[in-house]
């Protein structure tokens, strides 16, 4: 039991909220530090509470055959309010749970400023928290101000690791020129709130691609500092550009795939290659360019990204950018609880401990916040079974790199960790299950069929684990 029931949460993005909630709902007293407005980042624009810095889409939904749309589902049913404000300003998205980034945000502070339990505290925490806060979550986020993070890297004795993430442009959906363009979703599939038909096409033909990539390998990027040169990217959310760089076909194979889409203006033939857009807002005024993170520099992003059929005037609400993204060696740092081995008063949430997405670091948050909760309350926290997709990230974050590196055979191996990298979720993170080998029809599954039952059959493993884990866990959280 803490000698001070309070928990302190640095940080109010996605992790720090999501943390803040859970702690508040299941009785527990909170403060959390936001150091904005007082001190601004490179990304953020506002001050409010868990604002989206990057896409406004939190990805598939489907929690059936998606491991992302199966987080969201085992989050509701924890009682998340990023899920709760996500499915309350949820915009048209085909498959894909997107949100209007304003009232998602103004939601979540919204509900937390008037929780009895929660006090929000504006200011930076310049150093290591102060030694009577027993209880604490860092949840500062890719963008950890460098005060904090010396601090971190002094009391851990570890160095950290970082990589860059890259920011996707936003057009004003009156200059999009809907004469070239289209609405579709792929395969026509809609999403939650959508009809089938929620993204803004643009198709190349073959001489159209091939001069937008030519344009890309040329355009003028932005240039690292000599600190920053050596940093690596995350496959994850690679620049446009730096995809173009690894083939000339990797774009129209990646985010620029026509797979699944006609283009109604060419006879409903497939194009060469397309870009998508995805409604930004409420209003359906914005939309975000799929995919398109990027570190050119703005003159350029302005001439080249106009070279795309249908954007030829397009007005840009926001150019793509480029920012440096750190996180722990959570492997060597962290204990199963997301506790610091050397100072265990100390949780860490969300993306500094290595998950990548909005999703992911929600997820953390929740799981960091039960913990702490769970303490507070004299309960012996529980991890998530690593059946379940919160399982699974705890599983990568907290041990899942620590094994033998043969390429350094001089090194004791057991205590040598290979690379640890930022994931995203996904069934490869999951325990393996012998999925059905016949469809309802009787017939022997074979192919990508027999795939699609493989994820279902981990989907319901998940999510009856998950119940058995709330049950066990004898916490209680409940959204509005």
């Amino acid at each position: 039991m803490h000698k001070n029931q309070t928990v302190h949460i640095i940080g109010g993005g996605l992790a720090g909220s999501e943390a803040a909630w859970q702690i508040a709902s299941a009785g527990g007293p909170v403060v959390l530090h936001e150091m904005r407005p007082h001190r601004t980042t490179e990304a953020h624009r506002t001050d409010g509470l868990a604002e989206l810095v990057c896409s406004n889409s939190f990805r598939a939904d489907d929690w059936q055959g998606n491991a992302v749309g199966l987080l969201h589902e085992e989050m509701r049913r924890c009682g998340s309010l990023v899920l709760a404000a996500a499915d309350l300003h949820k915009l048209p998205a085909g498959g894909a749970l997107a949100v209007d980034r304003d009232g998602f945000s103004a939601e979540i502070t919204r509900r937390l400023s008037e929780h009895p339990l929660v006090e929000i505290r504006r200011g930076e925490i310049a150093g290591l928290p102060p030694a009577e806060w027993d209880s604490v979550i860092i949840a500062t986020g890719p963008l950890t101000s460098d005060a904090l993070a010396k601090a971190i890297l002094d009391v851990s004795g570890s160095e950290a690791l970082a990589f860059f993430d890259a920011i996707a442009p936003v057009v004003h959906a009156h200059s999009i020129d809907e004469t070239k363009a289209w609405r579709q979703s792929r395969y026509d599939k809609p999403g939650p709130g959508g009809t089938g038909a929620d993204y803004i096409n643009c198709a190349f033909d073959k001489p159209q691609y091939e001069a937008f990539i030519d344009a890309l390998l040329a355009g003028e990027k932005t240039s690292f500092k000599e600190w920053e040169a050596s940093t690596p990217y995350f496959d994850g959310c690679l620049p446009i550009e730096v995809m173009a760089e690894r083939g000339r076909d990797t774009l129209r194979f990646g985010p620029m795939k026509p797979v699944g889409l006609s283009n109604p203006h060419e006879d409903g033939r497939r194009p060469w290659a397309v870009v998508q857009l995805r409604q930004d807002n409420a209003l359906g005024t914005l939309w975000n360019l799929v995919g398109f993170q990027t570190k050119l520099k703005h003159a350029e992003q302005l001439r080249i990204f106009r070279m795309i059929p249908g954007l030829e005037s397009a007005e840009f609400a926001r150019l793509g950018g480029l920012h440096r993204n750190t996180f722990l060696d959570s492997p060597r740092l962290l204990d199963p609880m997301l506790r610091l081995k050397v100072q265990p008063r100390i949780r860490f949430a969300g993306q500094i401990t290595g998950v990548e997405g909005y999703v992911e670091s929600a997820a953390v948050g929740l799981l960091a916040g039960r913990f702490a909760a769970a303490e507070r309350a004299g309960i012996a926290p529980l991890t998530p079974p690593a059946t379940t997709a919160l399982g699974a990230l705890i599983a990568h974050i907290t041990g899942g790199h620590i094994s033998d590196d043969a390429s350094e055979p001089d090194e004791a191996p057991a205590s040598k960790p290979r690379s640890f990298q930022p994931m995203n979720v996904n069934f490869g993170l999951f325990p393996p299950i012998d999925g059905p080998d016949k469809g309802p029809d009787g017939k022997r599954l074979k192919g990508k069929d027999k795939g699609f039952a493989r994820k279902r059959a981990m989907a319901a493993r998940s999510l009856e684990d998950l119940s058995a884990w709330l049950s066990a866990s004898t916490l209680r959280v409940a959204a509005e």
